[in-house]
């Protein structure tokens, strides 16, 4: 196991013990797809117990730092300068349907600079997370971005609506935070969606810089309508021209 922060391991206590309720709450939506009522209030309500663990959770390590979170909004506390940024659920559309891919998200932003971020798939037990300066790493083993660099020979993923259509090849997952992850794997070589919150981001953010990409300026002061273009280094420039009326 690599050396870690304190505040990263705080993160992954936080995300293990969560999932513990994601693994369990996801067991019962097949049984309420068949139900009249189908099971929106179900999903809301996982939402709000799986983030509600990871606040205790990251409150009882640092009880000062200040929180963004998809739910429950902002908190600001005594220390300003550091937010924990949490999505306790990304991807909850397909979690809604019974589909196993959605994830766990929480960065830390400290200075205003992203500092650490994990995103945890629980279903297919797969972490991915980073630190600043530390490399990027999948379940222990350092991870880095795709190194090819012809575009016909890459697959890229986005999200939401797109206006025009770029000529690439791409598929839509549903889940923004293994989107990163994916790319920061080398599994995406890149990725491209707009009118984001900021939480969607975050981690994968760190992940995909630390694994080796690039990633457009974003604003972190903001929390919504954030756009985002990731890669590798070495397509960055073709993917961008590709991406020109995005």
């Amino acid at each position: 196991m690599k050396l870690i922060s304190a505040n990263l391991n705080v993160m992954i206590k936080a995300c293990e013990k969560a999932s513990k309720i994601l693994i369990r709450d996801f067991g019962e939506i097949e049984k309420l797809q068949v139900s009249k009522k189908g099971p929106a209030d179900f999903v809301t309500n996982s939402d709000f117990k799986v983030e509600k663990i990871i606040i205790e959770e990251l409150k009882k390590a640092r009880p000062n730092y200040s929180i963004i979170s998809e739910e429950d909004g902002i908190e600001v506390n005594k220390d300003k300068k550091n937010t924990w940024i949490i999505d306790p659920i990304d991807g909850t559309v397909n979690f809604l349907h019974g589909i196993p891919h959605f994830a766990i998200s929480i960065a830390l932003r400290s200075n205003n600079e992203i500092v650490s971020g994990i995103i945890f798939d629980p279903i297919k037990d797969e972490m991915f997370f980073a630190e600043k300066d530390k490399g990027a790493f999948f379940n222990n083993h350092k991870m880095k971005v795709s190194k090819k660099n012809e575009l016909s020979n890459c697959l890229f993923v986005t999200g939401g609506k797109i206006e025009s259509e770029p000529n690439l090849s791409f598929r839509k997952s549903g889940c923004a935070a293994l989107d990163m992850a994916y790319v920061a794997a080398g599994r995406y070589d890149g990725y491209f969606q707009k009118n984001l919150n900021l939480w969607d981001i975050a981690a994968g953010m760190i992940l995909v810089k630390e694994a080796g990409g690039v990633i457009n300026e974003i604003d972190l002061t903001i929390n919504k309508n954030v756009k985002i273009i990731a890669s590798s280094a070495s397509i960055n420039s073709k993917f961008l021209e590709k991406l020109s009326n995005f």
